[in-house]
Order: C-alpha cells, then sequence, then structure tokens
C-alpha cells in the first residue's frame, strides 16, 4: 500500500473563539495515490481521543476507503496528543487556547490545498468527532465538497451529548492524579458507548476478555491511559462546542446551515446510540438538500460506527459508503 507520513506546518493560527495557536501543526497520514486531475481525494478526520493509527485500519481494498482507487488523507486533530496539543506545546497546559471544530477543518482545507493542490474532495468521511468534521467540511466549503459521511455524529453537539461529556470532564478535574482520573474515565465511558444489549449479552467475550472487569481494565482503562488528560480535557471542549451554525456565515442558525450544504450527505447513526442519537440526524434530515439517512441495526452502541471489531457493522457500513461514493 503506498502511504505517506508529514507535518503541516500552519504557522501561528487566529482562533475562531479568540487567542492564537503558536506554530500549529498538523500531522497527518496519506494512502494512495493522487489521480492527475486531483479528483480522487477522501479527507478522513480523527476522532475523540483518536490518533490517525486508531482509525486506519478502514483504509484497506477489502473496505469502502479503498487506496486502490482514492486518495486518502488522515488529518489528526489539534490537541489529539499529535498535531497541536496541550501535551506538545510550550507553556502550562492549562493556558492552551479554546480551539473549535471550525479551526481544525479551516487548516485542513489549508493543509489539502498547499500540500497536493486539491482544491476539491470527493468524500469527507467521519465517524463520531469525525462526523462533526465532516458536517463542518460541507458546510463551510460548498461546492468544494462533494459527498460526506456522518457517522454517528451531528451537526450540532446534543444537550445530552454535552451534559455526559460533562461527566467525564468533571471526573478528571477532580481527580487525585491523571492516572486516577484516567481510570474512572474509562469506566465511565465503557457504559456509554456500548449498549446495554451489548453487555447483556456479554459480546466482550467474544473480543477475548475474560470477564467483565477483564474487559473495562484492559480495553477501556488502557485504552485511556494512552491519552494526556489534559489533551482529552481540551478536545472533550472542541466536542461540547461543536456546531457547524456556530460562525460569521451562519450566526447562530443551524436550519441555515444544512440548508446551505451542496454535498450529498449520507447520515449513518447507529441504532443504540446513547450520546449521538439517531433523532438529532431525524431533526437535521429536513433541511438538507441532498441526504439520506440509513440507521445502523446494530446492538454495538456508538462504537457501531467504528467496528474494527464487528465484521457484521462494518460490511453494513461499507455497502453505504460504496454506494454513495458510485452516486
Amino acid at each position: 500500500m503506498n502511504t505517506g507520513e508529514g507535518v503541516f506546518e500552519c504557522g501561528d493560527v487566529a482562533l475562531q473563539r479568540g487567542g492564537t495557536l503558536r506554530a500549529a501543526r498538523i500531522v497527518y497520514k496519506t494512502f494512495g495515490t493522487l489521480s492527475a486531475k486531483r479528483d480522487n481525494v477522501i479527507v478522513y478526520p480523527t476522532s475523540y481521543s483518536a490518533h490517525h493509527t486508531d482509525i486506519e485500519w478502514l483504509v484497506r481494498p477489502e473496505h469502502a476507503l479503498d487506496p486502490g482507487r482514492y486518495f486518502i488523507v488522515i488529518p489528526d486533530m489539534f490537541t489529539n496528543g499529535l498535531s497541536s496539543s496541550p501535551s506538545n506545546t510550550p507553556g502550562s497546559p492549562g493556558d492552551f487556547p479554546e480551539v473549535t471544530t471550525c479551526d481544525n477543518v479551516m487548516q485542513q482545507r489549508r493543509l489539502l490545498n498547499e500540500l497536493f493542490g486539491v482544491e476539491r474532495v470527493k468524500l469527507v468521511y467521519g465517524w463520531s468527532m469525525g462526523a462533526q468534521q465532516a458536517y463542518h467540511w460541507a458546510a463551510l466549503f460548498g461546492e468544494a465538497v462533494e459527498r460526506i459521511v456522518v457517522n454517528c455524529g451531528s451537526a450540532r453537539t446534543a444537550p445530552h451529548n454535552f451534559v455526559f461529556l460533562e461527566g467525564i470532564r468533571t471526573t478528571l478535574q477532580a481527580a487525585a492524579s491523571p492516572e486516577q482520573g484516567l481510570r474512572a474515565m474509562g469506566r465511565i465511558y465503557a457504559g456509554w458507548a456500548l449498549s446495554q444489549t451489548f453487555y447483556r449479552r456479554e459480546l466482550w467475550r467474544g473480543l477475548g476478555f475474560k470477564d467483565l472487569e477483564d474487559f473495562l481494565v484492559r480495553s477501556w482503562e488502557a485504552g485511556f491511559l494512552r491519552r494526556n488528560m489534559h489533551d482529552l480535557l481540551a478536545q472533550l471542549w472542541t466536542w461540547q462546542h461543536s456546531d457547524i451554525s456556530a460562525n460569521d456565515l451562519f450566526r447562530g442558525d443551524l436550519a441555515m446551515a444544512l440548508a446551505s450544504i451542496k454535498a450529498r450527505v449520507l447520515l449513518m447513526p447507529s441504532a443504540t446510540d446513547l450520546y449521538f442519537q439517531t433523532d438529532d440526524n431525524r431533526a437535521e434530515l429536513p433541511h438538507l438538500k441532498n441526504a439520506t439517512l440509513v440507521e445502523i441495526p446494530s446492538i454495538w452502541g456508538h462504537r457501531a460506527g467504528n467496528p474494527r471489531d464487528n465484521p457484521e457493522d462494518a460490511a453494513f457500513i461499507d455497502r453505504q459508503v460504496a454506494a454513495l461514493l458510485e452516486a
């Protein structure tokens, strides 16, 4: 597989909410070959706490994001620990500025244009916070975006989603140590990211865990212990305040922002997602000019949208994305 990795130096970035991200950097990875016409580009943004290495499993010839056909770019979000983040920026972590989803995608578009000469993208595919970025690409860049996949995401973070994240934030801030906070975060997250039915049927057994405690420790605690607490808090703020209408173009009018989208949109929520709910997408659908809503019929909750260990949901997503790309 033809791949490449690099760093895009953004310079000093004036941020949407005020302040400046000094010497901002985006780490990225590419897969496949850019066509002569530069018309085969897929942007695949990262999700909460993820590095590109965590989501690149989907970029395979057997999946819809086929590097044999498309030039796929994974830009790491600001605050994810690779791109500019509290953990890798000089100064106190508490002084790191507030970065919005809009700030992220504005610099991602610069990356594509300045490094690769790309003006128009075939698809922006995103899961969770990646889906929020896909929505922003479509709302902010008009005809430069042909298609988006909003996989377990929404145009604006819903109030209940915000409250879920408040529980995570206060847990991290109240902990006696970062390690204690990250372990507690993992246990809270485990109850939200997967459905009640997942646990009732003990599907964690099929993932190689001997009992529920083993699953919580080796999957969820270990997953967050890989990350820096200050990075997670900064990225959580970005998630809580994600809103495609919160900018000078739309001035908080979500219906106007949705109606402005020219891209073909695939809304693909999970039937059992506990915080990015299908009802959020159902409310968005009437305002979109060219959109389809297809629910993933899964008991894997939010994780249905990132089914690395779940071939049935992966096959469902591949079919839907392939159809969108051929449309």
